[in-house]
């Protein structure tokens, strides 16, 4: 029995001996195992986005490894990121614990957080043009997309687009040209060409062969295109976008060349009808009358300085060009037109028939995208003379016509209409202003007074003779103002507003006529 007892000691003795050494091993060699400390948490789990990534032993280095983490992300990427990114940290104290290294903390947060990338923005580029934009990935792309509109009309591939710093703008942003592949050769050996000296260059070059070229026949021209450029303000500024904002360069090329429709402003000359200006657009007339409230059908009348609505389809980019070019056409002699000072400028007569000619030419011509603009006639050797057309024209600005009454509501207009009682007629040779009986009526227009007084179905009435061959007719008066014979300016007060005749109720009854024929006057009122 005492041996057992003397031995049990000795065991318990040694047992504690190397119990001691381990934990004094552990202590010093194996550094994932946390020392004792009554100074509070000692050992701490990290969590990422509500997932376990690892255990540290101090607090302050979740932060750092999440800095670590995030920038090991971005740089494998190459974009600007928005990653969800929240972190918890679950603090103890505990005797012996154990955590992970750095490396394996990183790393996890490094999957996690490429798990919780929301988007990714990559660098790109985005092209203003006008207030149309694309945006594209690469600075190549955008050369790219502007060469192909340049491509489209230079088939001898003679010009390339070249992206330069923009100065007039503060932040970095590059506008585009075009230059021909000489010059930027030229730019590219020698740095930069002198403005001075290679605009003095190129002028020297101009005067040299506008003195040839007057002794130049018609083989000796060089013809095609002469220069190339864009219409537009183009603006190239850094971005970042994601890939659903990116266009590929087909795409792109498709939509800044392909034509558009958008509407623009026409001023109306001297000359121009609706038929005409229909012709020269190439829009329907009907179309122009939708976009234009002013104008009723395809007899309204349009006076030169009038603006109206046109749709002009243009690619949002467009391409300026010249081109030389050799024609055989026949070709009208300029219209010869004789001013007449007594005639109005709604007069004109043709006093002689044109009579086309036939000539051979070397042209400058001015191209906007696929339309022609204008032509410089370089050479030019007429075969058979063009008869000009004479035209006899007025100068005289007609007189103009407004609403005889202040307010009122229109109650009947021109034209065929259910009789609105016994007596009246179907056909409505006016309009009808409802307006309280004893209203002012003015003169639309000056002009002689040539009736006042009664006239049946009318009652009482006033007509006035304009200077421009037109006449007035004011029905339903109450009361006569002016005599036969009586001069009136435009806004005099003539009458006033009744009742009389054949008539529903107190209104203004209002004709224009033109040659004794009763026209629509709304169609001419200012």
């Amino acid at each position: 029995m005492r041996f057992i007892t003397t031995h049990y000691k000795r065991m318990r003795y040694v047992w504690l001996k190397v119990s001691v050494f381990v934990i004094f091993l552990n202590i010093i060699f194996v550094p994932q195992y946390c020392k004792i400390s009554s100074e509070g948490n000692n050992i701490f789990k990290v969590f990422l986005n509500n997932e376990f990534v690892g255990t540290v032993g101090k607090q302050t280095d979740v932060d750092e490894l999440l800095i670590e983490a995030r920038r090991e992300v971005a740089s494998d990427m190459n974009a600007l990121m928005f990653v969800e990114a929240s972190v918890n940290v679950e603090g103890s104290e505990v005797l012996f614990g154990e955590t992970d290294s750095e490396k394996t903390v990183k790393a996890n947060m490094v999957k996690k957080l490429e798990e919780s990338v929301h988007e990714a923005l990559k660098p790109a580029y985005t092209v203003k043009i006008g207030t149309y934009t694309v945006n594209l990935a690469t600075l190549d792309e955008v050369k790219s997309v502007l060469q192909a509109a340049v491509d489209k009309y230079d088939p001898d591939h003679e010009y390339s687009v070249s992206l330069e710093k923009d100065h007039e703008r503060e932040l970095n942003a590059l506008t585009a040209s075009v230059k021909r592949n000489e010059e930027i050769e030229a730019e590219t050996e020698e740095g930069t060409l002198e403005g001075a000296g290679f605009e003095r260059l190129f002028n020297e070059e101009m005067m040299e062969a506008e003195v040839s070229e007057k002794n130049k026949g018609f083989d000796d021209f060089d013809y095609g295109l002469l220069n190339i450029s864009f219409d537009n303000q183009i603006e190239i500024v850094d971005a970042y976008l994601s890939d659903s904002q990116l266009e590929n360069v087909d795409n792109a090329i498709e939509s800044i060349t392909s034509s558009q429709e958008k509407n623009v402003v026409y001023e109306v000359k001297s000359g121009d009808t609706l038929s005409g200006i229909s012709m020269a657009t190439d829009i329907p007339m009907d179309k122009i009358i939708a976009l234009n409230d002013s104008i009723e059908d395809e007899n309204s009348m349009i006076r030169a300085g009038q603006e109206i609505i046109i749709t002009n389809p243009e690619p949002p980019l467009s391409i300026n060009r010249v081109e030389q070019e050799y024609i055989e056409e026949d070709y009208d002699a300029e219209v010869i037109y004789i001013d007449n000072d007594e005639w109005y400028t709604t007069e004109k007569v043709t006093r002689q028939e044109p009579s086309a000619g036939h000539r051979n030419i070397v042209a400058q011509i001015n191209y906007l995208n696929d339309k022609e603009v204008s032509r410089e006639v370089i050479k030019e050797d007429v075969i058979l003379e063009a008869v000009a057309k004479v035209v006899e024209r007025g100068t005289k600005i007609p007189p103009t016509y407004i609403k005889p009454v202040s307010g009122g509501r229109l109650s009947s207009t021109f034209g065929k209409r259910n009789a609105p009682t016994r007596g009246a007629s179907t056909y409505h040779k006016g309009v009808d202003w409802a307006i309280a009986k004893g209203s002012a009526v003015m003169a639309s227009s000056g002009g002689r007074v040539t009736k006042a007084g009664w006239a049946s179905g009318y009652g009482y009435v006033v007509y006035i003779q304009h200077p421009d061959g037109k006449e007035t007719r004011y029905g339903h008066l109450s009361k006569v103002l002016v005599s036969v014979g009586q001069n009136v300016r435009q806004g005099d007060k003539i009458a006033l507003s009744g009742n009389s005749g054949v008539s529903t109720g107190p209104h203004l009854h209002f004709e224009i006529r033109i040659n004794g024929t009763a026209v629509n006057p709304l169609k001419y009122l200012n």
